[in-house]
Order: C-alpha cells, then sequence, then structure tokens
C-alpha cells in the first residue's frame, strides 16, 4: 500500500516535480550566488525534501482515493467504528497520524519553536483547510481525520523537540556542517536500500 501510494504520486505528477525542482534549484543556486552565502548541502536538502513532501501530501489528501459515505462531524465516531489493528484502522487512523508526522517535523523545524501551542494552531488550520478543500470537491468531512492530523503533527513537534535538546548537548562536531551534511546523505542511502529491499521481497506491496 504505502510504495503503490508513493509511486502513484510520483508517477502522476513527475512533470510537475521535475519542473518544480529544476526550477526551485535553479532559482536558489543563484540567490546563494548573487547574495554570496555558503552553500549548506543538509540545509539545502532539508527544505527540497520538506517542499517535495508537502507536494505530495496536497496529492495524497486531494487525488489519491474518493472518500465515500456521509460528513462526519461527531469527534472520534469514524476512529473507534475501525478494530484495532484491522487493514481500515491502519489505513484510516495511523495513516492519518503518518501522513502528518513529517509536517509537525518540518514546521517545527523551519519556524524553530519549542512552543507546542504553535504547532498545535498550525497543524489544526492546515487540517481543517483539507477537509473543506475536500468537501468543496464533493468528498466527505471528516473531523476525526482532523483529530488524527493533530496527533500526527504534535508527534512530529515531539520529535524536533527531542533532537534538538540532544544536538544542544552534543560534542561540537557532532553539530558542525559537514557531520550533517554526511548524515543526510547516510540517510537518504538507507531509505533508499530500506524502500528496494522491501518492495524486492513485497513487503510494502
Amino acid at each position: 500500500m504505502v510504495q503503490q501510494t508513493i509511486e502513484r504520486a510520483f508517477n502522476e505528477n513527475y512533470p510537475m516535480i521535475l519542473i518544480f525542482t529544476v526550477v526551485l534549484v535553479t532559482m536558489r543556486l543563484v540567490y546563494l550566488i548573487v547574495h554570496k552565502e555558503q552553500f549548506v548541502f543538509y540545509r539545502e536538502m532539508f527544505m527540497f525534501i520538506f517542499l517535495l513532501y508537502s507536494l505530495l501530501l496536497f496529492y495524497v489528501v486531494t487525488f489519491q482515493d474518493v472518500n465515500y459515505g456521509t460528513n462526519n462531524f461527531v469527534p472520534f465516531r469514524e476512529i473507534f467504528r475501525y478494530e484495532f489493528g484491522s487493514s481500515f484502522f491502519i489505513h484510516n487512523v495511523l495513516g492519518n497520524i503518518i501522513l502528518f508526522i513529517p509536517f509537525g517535523y518540518f514546521v517545527s523545524r523551519v519556524m524553530k519553536t519549542r512552543k507546542p501551542w504553535a504547532m498545535f494552531v498550525i497543524s489544526l488550520i492546515t487540517s481543517l483547510v483539507i477537509e473543506l478543500t475536500q468537501l468543496n470537491m464533493g468528498r466527505t468531512f471528516d473531523v476525526d481525520d482532523i483529530i488524527l492530523n493533530l496527533v500526527g503533527g504534535i508527534l512530529g513537534y515531539l520529535i524536533y523537540i527531542a533532537i534538538d535538546s540532544l544536538e544542544r548537548h552534543l560534542p561540537p562536531f557532532f553539530s558542525s556542517n559537514m557531520f550533517k551534511n554526511i548524515l543526510i546523505v547516510v540517510l537518504i542511502l538507507v531509505l533508499i536500500l530500506i524502500y528496494s529491499n522491501f518492495s524486492l521481497w513485497g513487503i510494502l506491496k
């Protein structure tokens, strides 16, 4: 399911992603040259991954599936309807939480905020806009999706707080640009290997 979603998102949006990537990278490089700022690989990759994630998030919440059923304005009604551990529970409950964990982390990192209310407000507004947009598109509005997205956003924020606190107590080398550049390259390679391996064994299919 995860692999199919990722592949479908890229296959159906690769022209936009390609154009977006070329334009973004070109603008950023020209900006750095004109303003004579230092190119820091991990920072540029972080922002690029965040923007790419935002594009894919837009695809998943607007075009991936067509919702069925009726609108739900009663909190927790849909959440408790699914049997714990079932495929519906994993897709509709855990899926909505996991979907917003990167959002909570990325936004907290970019804003460098340690205030939980800020992340709560941003996640709430973002999720509410998504649900209202889906409703306007003829899909269903589900207040439980907002609740689950909020949980994911807060979890992402807590991950940011944990990593930020850890960084404050690390030796200077581990806070250097060189180490972070190496780290992000390793993380990207690990993710590629994990995805390839899961694909090979059909775990994600």
